[in-house]
């Protein structure tokens, strides 16, 4: 059987260059669906426009412009250049005459050229060592439950802790096993609770971080040796809050130390 991400991030071809999916409420966070799992969405429906499998995503940069409801959308793609080895691409991902996301990506082929390997993966325990997440019932967000998450960096949400720095990370997997993939990774690029909560308390008033944007740049393939219910660390940090938004960096790690993606976004004090 199809794991749910797959069946619940599918888009299939309605027309030229227009690519239709279901918004899947498995995947909400209170108010709405998760940003990475829009993105991811989106994703897989550019990669139909560029039909190249050869040419795999590198870049991603999604604007979210109206919050999805759940139910039918409809992804407008455009194939902006198609060189010799990449492909830049565009989407409009539609609800009836609401505009809910604008995107850009680039897929391309391997190239050779010179190297640089000198990110550091983060010093954590092992997943095993490390607690899992648990809600009270019916507290947790729905795609709360569709991954295992074990916090491994940062003070706790909510803690207040103004001494330390706005950090948050964990180990991430599908809690049915599944390999994971540029679409994945797009998911756990927005998956771990926001970094700013690390240091925010119930005195500041911050409730959401709805995301703006969202920029992922895919480094490593993931390996071929990967097992389905390997874990990958996601850690991310917030620096600068001010004017009412807050910037959120990201880094997405295997358990061996290869740095797979990195991410950015900006996103809404609420």
């Amino acid at each position: 059987m199809a794991h749910l991400f797959d069946v619940d991030t599918a888009m299939e071809a309605a027309a030229a260059s227009t690519y239709q999916g279901l918004m899947s409420r498995r995947w909400w966070i209170f108010a709405g669906p998760n940003g990475g799992y829009v993105a991811a969405m989106i994703l897989r429906g550019l990669g139909l426009e560029v039909g190249d499998p050869a040419r795999t995503p590198r870049s991603l940069t999604v604007h979210f412009t109206e919050r999805p409801s759940e139910g039918r959308v409809t992804l407008h793609a455009v194939v902006e250049r198609a060189g010799r080895k990449m492909t830049t691409v565009s989407g409009r991902l539609v609800q009836g005459e609401r505009t809910v996301a604008v995107a850009v990506a680039a897929f391309s082929a391997d190239r050779h050229g010179y190297e640089l390997a000198d990110a550091v993966m983060p010093d954590v325990p092992a997943p095993e060592d490390c607690p899992v997440r648990e809600h009270p019932p019916g507290a947790a967000p729905p795609m709360m439950e569709r991954l295992d998450m074990r916090w491994a960096l940062g003070p706790p949400p909510f803690a207040g802790s103004r001494a330390a720095a706005a950090d948050a990370g964990a180990w991430i997997r599908a809690a049915e096993p599944r390999r994971a993939d540029a679409a994945f990774l797009t998911l756990l690029s927005d998956a771990v609770t926001p970094a700013i909560f690390s240091v925010a308390g119930p005195a500041d008033g911050v409730v959401a971080v709805p995301t703006v944007d969202l920029t992922v740049h895919f480094r490593n393939h993931v390996p071929d040796t990967a097992a389905p219910d390997d874990f990958y660390l996601a850690s991310f940090t917030s620096r600068t809050a001010a004017g009412g938004f807050v910037e959120e960096d990201g880094q997405i790690w295997t358990r061996d130390g290869l740095l797979l993606a990195q991410s950015r976004q900006l996103a809404v004090l609420v």
